[in-house]
């Protein structure tokens, strides 16, 4: 497609049909990507091979959608939790990580895992990904811990851990989104309280380690501002 067209295309046409979410039937699963019967369309989706490990052939899935639109490819990648999908997004920002390398992380660390490594400048952890090497794990580190957390989408906004609850997710997935979101309300009580966006991020990442089980909030603000000292 001729790249004039091809602009015209994605600013008019798709950019008005982008796709947020599909619920459909697993109809077949490989290493990275599902097909999902959607009322008789088949959606090829990419994901994280973990996610399409925890999918069943046959089975009604629910997968949050983002869509990438180049001159040569529309692809669909699919994510199990809002919070997932716009860690996704977020990963993308770092110099030189795309959608695959970014695809090869949330396939060994959860979105709060992420936020706990970046936070403490832990470039080990992103190394482990598939394909990230120590220079590459080292600019990950250091450029998440100095940019403002990802945003859910706005039509969602809040409400996006309250959707993914409603979702068919496993006990372990639902825990996984209260732990972001505790994180997430921590480190925005402290920056309202004049606490630096990296240091909220360092301390409120040190407090929940040394918490044993799921704290109150409450406990781990005021554990992250003895942290800082406060």
């Amino acid at each position: 497609m001729p790249f004039a067209k091809y602009e015209f295309f994605k600013k008019y046409i798709w950019e008005g049909f982008m796709i947020g979410m599909l619920t459909g039937t697993c109809l077949v699963k490989g290493e990275g990507e599902i097909i999902i019967d959607v009322n008789g369309v088949g959606y090829l989706i990419q994901c994280s091979s973990k996610a399409s490990a925890d999918i069943t052939v046959g089975e009604t899935v629910c997968m949050h959608i983002e869509t990438h639109v180049r001159e040569q490819a529309i692809t669909l990648y699919a994510f199990e939790t809002e919070d997932e999908r716009s860690w996704f997004v977020h990963l993308q920002s770092v110099q030189g990580v795309g959608p695959k390398a970014a695809l090869a992380i949330l396939d060994i660390l959860s979105p709060s895992q992420i936020l706990s490594s970046a936070s403490l400048g832990d470039k080990k952890a992103f190394a482990q990904a598939k394909g990230i090497g120590p220079k590459s794990a080292s600019r990950i580190a250091s450029e998440l811990a100095s940019k403002p957390l990802p945003r859910t989408r706005g039509l969602l906004g809040s409400n996006a851990s309250k959707l993914d609850s409603h979702l068919s997710h496993s006990d372990s997935k639902k825990i996984e989104n209260t732990e972001l979101t505790l994180r997430n309300d921590a480190i925005s009580a402290l920056e309202n309280l004049g606490v630096g966006q990296s240091d909220a991020l360092r301390a409120v990442a040190r407090a929940y380690n040394i918490i044993d089980g799921a704290p109150l909030l409450d406990d781990l603000i005021k554990l992250a501002l003895k942290e800082l000292g406060k």
